[in-house]
């Protein structure tokens, strides 16, 4: 019953499998694969690293108002946390990259972690509005339809919350600590009031109209590179749909990444993106075939790069263990009083 979230997650994936598979030619699937033009994949790596190193301006941005982090010391941080995300489940490479970004630099987890909170929320508005752009040229079925107005809702009022708490820190500080000071034990009051207040900081961004503006930009110039690399490999396979097809296709799989299923997205990645491809008229072997190499590409480079910069930086499994385990227990904070331990990161 401990592991029931991997359990969940290895659910779910194994019914989005069985959905993309179902009714899949093999041979012709196959035969997809063989003739593939796989020099088409270099391309696709470059621009997706060129958007790794965007992500990466754009988190500095955000932590500008709690540490100035150059951007070489947050760049291996940032691949570390995405390796995390494609080997460990329930995304607990959001919590190594806070956590490794501690080890390193000594900012508390809470207030980076809510910089990764709103990161994330921006990816989804940037996804709704791939979905708003391209629907009307590229309906979806009532389906996926009903699921990304759901999402929409979602992340709205997470967004709009958000910006509530950022707006008002001292009103909801009151309010907090009347909840914690009549609710929580004693001992445990000061770690849960050092979180909240951490992670107010860390929303801090969301306080500047132009801080707005530079995440929403960011975040928009990172998944117009993402779909440029859908782009890049679809010419390694004998089809072409338009650029807003992809666009499309990016942003409902990246939404239906946030449903649990296994580390790296199976299934969830791989179901709605060929259901996209066959509704615009790819042949179901074909549009498989070109989902697999596509999640390959996205999930094998970042993860070999993560793994090299964990042996750089002398990280080991018990490090990602210890975050997934913060993660799991919802204590994140539990060693914000521990004095910091920065280390001198390699270049």
């Amino acid at each position: 019953m401990r592991h029931w979230k991997l359990w969940l997650g290895l659910i779910i994936s194994l019914v989005f499998l069985a959905i993309a598979l179902y009714g899949l030619d093999l041979a012709h699937f196959w035969e997809a694969l063989r003739e593939a033009n796989y020099w088409w994949l270099i391309p696709g790596v470059v621009v997706y690293f060129i958007t790794v190193w965007i992500r990466t301006w754009r988190w500095q941005s955000m932590l500008n108002h709690i540490a100035s982090v150059p951007l070489r010391t947050l760049f291996p941080i940032v691949v570390i946390g995405y390796m995390g995300n494609n080997v460990y489940p329930a995304r607990a490479g959001e919590v190594l990259r806070s956590y490794v970004l501690r080890r390193n630099c000594g900012i508390a987890m809470s207030a980076s972690l809510a910089t990764v909170v709103l990161e994330r929320l921006f990816d989804g508005l940037v996804m709704l509005l791939f979905v708003a752009i391209t629907l009307p040229f590229t309906p979806l079925p009532p389906m996926f339809r009903s699921l990304v107005i759901g999402f929409s809702g979602i992340f709205l009022i997470a967004l709009i919350g958000f910006i509530w708490l950022a707006a008002r820190p001292q009103r909801m500080s009151r309010f907090y600590t009347m909840l914690v000071d009549r609710f929580a034990p004693d001992r445990l009051r000061p770690h849960i009031h050092g979180l909240f207040d951490r992670f107010i900081i860390g929303l801090q961004s969301l306080r500047s109209p132009r801080e707005m503006i530079v995440i929403l930009l960011t975040s928009t110039l990172i998944w117009l590179g993402e779909t440029l690399k859908y782009w890049f490999v679809m010419h390694a396979f004998p089809f072409e749909v338009s650029f807003l097809v992809l666009m499309l296709m990016t942003a409902v799989v990246n939404l239906f990444t946030t449903i649990p299923s296994t580390p790296g997205y199976v299934g969830t990645f791989d179901a709605p993106g060929i259901a996209i491809l066959t509704q615009f008229g790819v042949v179901h072997a074909v549009a498989a075939g070109y989902t697999l190499v596509l999640h390959v590409a996205l999930w094998l480079p970042v993860t070999l790069l993560g793994a090299w910069y964990m042996l750089r930086q002398s990280l080991t499994w018990r490090d990602m263990d210890r975050a997934a385990a913060l993660r799991a227990s919802g204590t994140a904070e539990r060693d914000i009083t521990e004095p910091a331990n920065p280390q001198k990161v390699l270049p």
